[in-house]
């Protein structure tokens, strides 16, 4: 294998371009190995090989310096750059991030999990490269689903007026988001492919920027030279290629959607390797409800900033959904306050995505939608410590981040009946802004209230004495697990209170507690630092109650294991019973 010999981009300047072209499938050969024992980005990194190949041919890495955006298409960078092992040796998986990270290597220069970053982030290495009077060249790649993000729009906007230095942006046009793409940019994009990049209208030199046009995106001696064209440019100038997503395996060919991302998978047949077994899950029952709800409800809209399927949208129930739903493109910002003004037109809005996401609208949430008091209903996917584990994905800040913004309701459900109701009860009411918490656990069955109208009120599941429970959300059944094992350990039933509200406290029954209780615990799923917990201590503050807080460090934990986490934060139950014994 001709990848053996290459451990530096140095050794693949040596090769020609036959060769070139066998690496291709060496490198495709290695992402097979790795994506169908362990899962990853598929189609975006299938589809940049090619292209991979000639800009490591043609510039000089690490002096010039590549920042590839969302880093879903840099497996094939990795490879290229001393990090093979981590495609080709099974027992070296885990040395590979799926992202670029620069405690990798030198040739990676962020740590990239979030989209729309890398012209502003590359943008700055050229500004700080002029300042410091040096002369490398910058590249920035970006794919055309993440030019809809604001940040991109920006940094393009700044390349365009206010850079007059060697800048090279990459546009990796597959046609492709995760999902369709949306918004009128993609519409320029399709006129100036059909036009072989020479379409009147051109969205990037109207913001200033030199443009070249490259229709063969994954023919390596056609990359080579336009890339040697822009080489060393004096200028910034966007380089379009146009590639296929998932090239090189038929099925990721056709179904772009379903092959972005992948579990493990048999590679002759394509189906999951992994077995979900016939569980219920609170991603199924989303997308039924959502589904369901707008059949009978006109007024009912579901707005999504390009993330359709973090709550199971796929493409049969957007076709269902019809005019009840709205892809912003990859623009959390613009969907939060399009929502907004949904609600205040008297509909009924639902904003979909995953919670890591939703913290690029903290400003529209709060301008437009809180102060405003119009009744939006967010819901977030992948909130829980035991879901998306890169330190780019962590959903795990968001309790803390949105839980004190004022007039904003955070309901944390603890069963499949009381996430439905919050639901239900959050789109029909009319008077707050309402975050609603999917459970990061398994599916768990209990009766729950219709009405959420008494804000703030927790609920008293078991009345004991001693010691009270408060467990959030999906570490309810934790807190069902801890208040059993005190019984059993302690000799006495201790309270267990099922909160629902993280973003208010219930003064008048923390109040009660005071007198048959000496000790409050609090379960979070999330950080501590601004957290849940930090509430009720500080209520307590004054009095001889005490109060012991679990949940997580304010830290980025990366690709953790989740019960050892759990271990390491001191919240196992055997745990959280030894400290109980000194505290008591």
């Amino acid at each position: 294998m001709i990848l053996d010999s290459i451990n530096s981009p140095k050794d693949l300047k040596k090769h020609s371009i036959p060769e070139l072209e066998t690496i291709a499938g060496e490198i495709r050969e290695g992402l097979f190995n790795r994506l169908t024992k362990i899962g990853g980005h598929f189609g975006p990194n299938f589809g940049f090989v090619e292209a991979t190949i000639a800009l490591h041919y043609v510039f000089d890495s690490p002096k010039d310096k590549f920042v590839f955006d969302v880093s879903h298409q840099a497996y094939a960078h990795k490879m290229l750059t001393g990090r093979k092992a981590g495609y080709f040796d099974d027992s070296r998986f885990s040395e590979d991030s799926g992202y670029t990270n620069p405690d990798e290597s030198e040739h990676d220069f962020f740590n990239i999990g979030h989209t729309s970053t890398s012209v502003a982030l590359a943008l700055g290495l050229a500004k700080g490269r002029d300042i410091l009077g040096k002369k490398e060249n910058v590249i920035a790649i970006i794919g055309d689903g993440s030019l809809s993000g604001g940040e991109a729009m920006e940094a393009l906007s700044v390349a365009g007026s206010e850079l007059n230095s060697n800048f090279i942006i990459i546009v990796n046009d597959n046609e492709m988001a995760i999902a369709e793409t949306h918004g009128g940019i993609y519409k320029n994009l399709k006129a100036l492919r059909d036009s072989k990049g020479k379409a009147e209208n051109n969205w990037f030199t109207s913001w200033g920027l030199d443009y070249v046009y490259e229709e063969n995106g994954n023919d390596i001696p056609s990359l080579i030279k336009v890339f040697e064209k822009v080489k060393d440019s004096n200028h910034p100038v966007v380089v379009h290629i146009h590639t296929q997503k998932g090239k090189g395996y038929e099925l990721a060919e056709k179904n772009k959607e379903d092959w972005h991302w992948t579990m493990p998978f048999d590679r002759t047949s394509g189906k999951p390797t992994f077995n979900f077994g016939n569980a219920e899950s609170y991603f199924g029952m989303t997308a039924q409800y959502i589904v369901e709800k707008a059949k009978k409800d006109k007024d009912f809209v579901v707005v999504s900033p390009a993330m359709p399927m973090s709550v199971g949208l796929g493409p049969k129930e957007r076709k269902i959904l019809g005019s009840q739903y709205i892809d912003t493109g990859i623009a959390e910002e613009a969907a939060v306050a399009i929502a907004s003004g949904i609600a205040k037109s008297g509909a009924k809005p639902l904003v979909v995505t995953n919670m890591t996401f939703l913290q690029r609208a903290y400003d529209q949430i709060s301008q437009d939608v809180c102060i405003n008091k119009t009744p939006v209903t967010m819901l977030m996917n992948f909130t829980s410590f035991d879901g998306l584990t890169d330190v780019t994905h962590l959903g795990i800040f968001g309790l803390a981040a949105f839980s004190n913004i004022p007039n904003l309701l955070v309901l944390c459900p603890s069963s499949a009946e009381e996430y439905i109701s919050m639901l239900d009860w959050s789109l029909e009411q009319r008077e707050n802004p309402v975050l609603i918490l999917i459970p990061g656990n398994q599916v768990t069955h209990r009766p729950a209230d219709k009405s959420y109208d008494d804000i703030n009120n927790f609920k008293i599941e078991e009345k004991g004495e001693k010691v009270a429970v408060i467990a959030l959300g999906d570490f309810f059944q934790k807190g069902q697990e801890l208040a059993a094992a005190i019984k059993e350990k302690c000799g006495f039933t201790p309270s267990l209170i099922n909160p629902r509200f993280a973003s208010g406290i219930d003064k008048e029954m923390l109040y009660s507690l005071e007198k048959d209780h000496q000790l409050v615990i609090t379960l979070e799923d999330g950080i501590l630092e601004g957290g849940f917990g930090q509430k009720i201590a500080s209520f307590y503050g004054g009095s001889k109650m005490l109060v012991k807080n679990y949940g997580l460090e304010k830290k980025f934990y990366d690709r953790y294991n989740p019960a050892e986490l759990l271990s390491d934060c001191g919240m196992t139950t055997e745990q959280i019973l030894k400290e109980l014994e000194s505290l008591l």
